[in-house]
C-alpha cells in the first residue's frame, strides 16, 4: 500500500516545523541573555525589582524572567522598558554606552525613552511602569 499525503498532512507537519524555526530565532529560550553580567532577575524581597544601587548612573541592567530592562540616564531618573526586542521579539542582552543592546541583529535603543538608536528595529521599545520608593524598585 502505498501512502499518499493529503493536503493537510503538509500543512499540518510544515506548519509544525515553521513553528520551530520562529521559536528558534528568539533568544534560546533558557530565559539566559548573552551577557550574564548585565543580566539577572528580581530579588524577591517584598516583590522588589531591584535596589536604586543595582543600577547604574547612565547604564542599566536587563531583568530577563520579568522582561524588563531599567536604565538611569541621569542620577536618580529611573525608567523601565520591555526587555522584547521591537525587531523580532529577541530579549534584549546589554545596556552599555548610553543604550539598550539587542544580540540577535544589533538593534540599540537609547536608555532615556528606549527610541531607536540604531535598527534593524523601527519602533521604540515600550515603557513600564515602576515605583521607585526610598532605595526599592518595583515594578507595577
Amino acid at each position: 500500500m502505498t501512502f499518499s499525503p493529503t493536503r493537510r498532512t503538509v500543512l499540518v507537519v510544515t506548519g509544525g516545523a515553521a513553528a520551530a524555526l520562529a521559536t528558534g530565532c528568539g533568544n534560546d529560550g533558557d530565559g539566559a541573555s548573552s551577557d550574564a553580567a548585565d543580566s539577572t532577575t528580581s530579588d524577591g524581597a517584598g516583590g522588589a525589582l531591584a535596589k536604586t544601587t543595582d543600577i547604574p548612573e547612565g547604564g542599566g541592567k536587563v531583568f530577563t524572567a520579568e522582561k524588563v530592562v531599567v536604565t538611569q540616564p541621569t542620577k536618580g531618573d529611573f525608567k523601565a522598558f520591555s526587555a522584547v526586542c521591537t525587531h523580532q521579539g529577541c530579549t534584549v542582552g546589554s545596556v552599555a554606552d548610553g543604550t539598550i543592546n539587542c544580540p540577535c541583529h544589533k538593534s540599540e535603543f537609547r536608555i532615556a525613552d528606549g527610541s531607536v538608536a540604531s535598527g534593524p528595529a523601527t519602533k521604540p521599545l515600550p515603557e513600564k511602569q515602576i515605583t521607585v520608593q526610598g532605595d526599592s524598585i518595583t515594578l507595577t
